[in-house]
């Protein structure tokens, strides 16, 4: 997988909408890559979340330096997997959607060859850095905590 810029929300819904079908090879269960899993409820897309390669984010690599933090492992390395993003639209939240995105992004991951999986969720709930209870309950578990509000959660396949 090549690393690959990633959206910025300011852009606008007319502009996003494509890129985010773009990223996810929406429409296209054939492909091979993808950066994320899309949520549906009854055919509507209620959630997405970003799961790809740790390496294929260039700015969780450099200028993103809170997981980093008291860990001495190779921000680059391929097989460990990374969820930057999980979020559920306005109107379909506090159903379980997060957590079961969360759960398929596990799977997603396993399912492509990733050794481990981490996510970097807040103690609280803020934007779409998920909550540790949604990746507890997929498995992950708490690795390291950089700051009083950020956590780095783990799973090992």
């Amino acid at each position: 997988m090549q690393p690959r810029e990633r959206c910025i929300a300011t852009v606008g819904a007319a502009e996003l909408a494509p890129r985010l079908r773009e990223q996810t090879a929406c429409g296209q269960p054939e492909s091979t890559t993808t950066t994320g899993l899309v949520a549906y409820l009854d055919g509507e897309p209620v959630g997405w979340c970003a799961v790809d390669p740790r390496s294929a984010n260039p700015r969780l690599l450099s200028q993103c330096p809170t997981p980093w933090v008291g860990r001495a492992e190779d921000k680059t390395d391929a097989s460990v997997w990374a969820v930057t993003c999980i979020l559920t639209r306005a109107g379909f939240r506090r159903r379980g959607i997060s957590r079961a995105l969360a759960r398929a992004a596990v799977d997603f991951a396993r399912q492509r060859g990733a050794r481990a999986l981490e996510a970097y969720p807040h103690t609280r709930e803020f934007g779409h850095f998920g909550t540790p209870s949604v990746f507890a309950a997929a498995g992950l578990v708490e690795v390291s905590r950089p700051t009083l509000r950020r956590i780095v959660m783990r799973i090992d396949f």
